[in-house]
């Protein structure tokens, strides 16, 4: 059974919160060795409980933190200095995900461009790599990229949606490029096509659960044990096999985030 690390879940939401036990031993039983668990500002002084996950079993569970751009327009300003004090704390392997939503638009756009700064300039404070939200935004989000400047940690675009050339744009910022179950839709063949392209070495996979459940689960509640789906869609995809997508990814998983194997 090969080994994988989910890199984005959000197994803090209270869809979980009844079943969390339970979607942890399926993913143990599916093969996962880590969950990225995303710690999201919810409210004031709220930032929901990945860190708390992460002290509970630190050896499946890793946290982020980070000021979601759908939500950027309502955060005080006491909780951005909560932030950036809790990307410091040892718990917290990356910054975000942070980024732009072009699609949704539940913050202005310029205040999206401001919390997406602000967040890149926390994530080199505290030296850790910068997760990537970005939607319907790739040339501006390439170019606040090129701007700031990558954290010297490094960074992931997750949940990849773009085309091969927004792929090219940030594999030539030295970002990492993650694959969620979205790759196996009907209609993502401009995915696909990214997918073909992203060296091995820059390459991850994640659930982004609840959300986007991949074939054969589409339309449930997606959860990490499905990772497996998503990973053997992309060794479809570029003609190699599962074992193979999973040890990269998980290798590129353990670099990035710096956890242990």
């Amino acid at each position: 059974m090969p080994s994988l690390i989910d890199s984005h879940a959000h197994l803090d939401f209270d869809d979980y919160a009844a079943d969390l036990d339970g979607v942890v031993a399926r993913a143990r039983a599916a093969g996962l060795e880590r969950v990225v668990c995303v710690g999201l500002w919810r409210a004031p002084g709220a930032f929901g409980n990945a860190l708390e996950l992460a002290a509970r079993d630190p050896s499946f569970f890793s946290a982020t933190i980070g000021v979601h751009p759908h939500e950027c327009a309502r955060v005080p300003e006491e909780d951005w200095a909560r932030h950036d004090a809790l990307a410091r704390d040892p718990r917290v392997v990356a910054v975000g995900e942070t980024g732009l939503d072009f699609h949704y638009d539940h913050s202005p756009r310029p205040v999206q461009e401001v919390s997406f700064r602000r967040s890149l300039a926390t994530a080199r404070a505290a030296g850790k790599p910068v997760v990537v939200h970005v939607r319907e935004a790739d040339e501006v989000c390439a170019r606040v990229l090129r701007e700031e400047g990558v954290p010297a940690a490094g960074g992931v675009i997750h949940c990849f949606t773009g085309d091969a050339a927004a792929a090219r744009a940030y594999l030539d910022l030295g970002l990492y490029i993650s694959v969620a179950g979205v790759v196996t839709f009907k209609t993502a063949e401009a995915i696909r096509e990214a997918v073909r392209i992203v060296p091995a070495d820059r390459l991850l996979v994640e659930t982004d659960c609840p959300f986007l459940a991949p074939i054969p689960h589409r339309g449930k509640r997606n959860e990490p044990a499905w990772v497996v789906d998503t990973a053997r869609k992309v060794a479809e995809v570029r003609g190699t096999t599962l074992d193979e997508v999973a040890r990269a990814t998980t290798e590129n998983a353990r670099r990035l985030f710096r956890v242990p194997g």
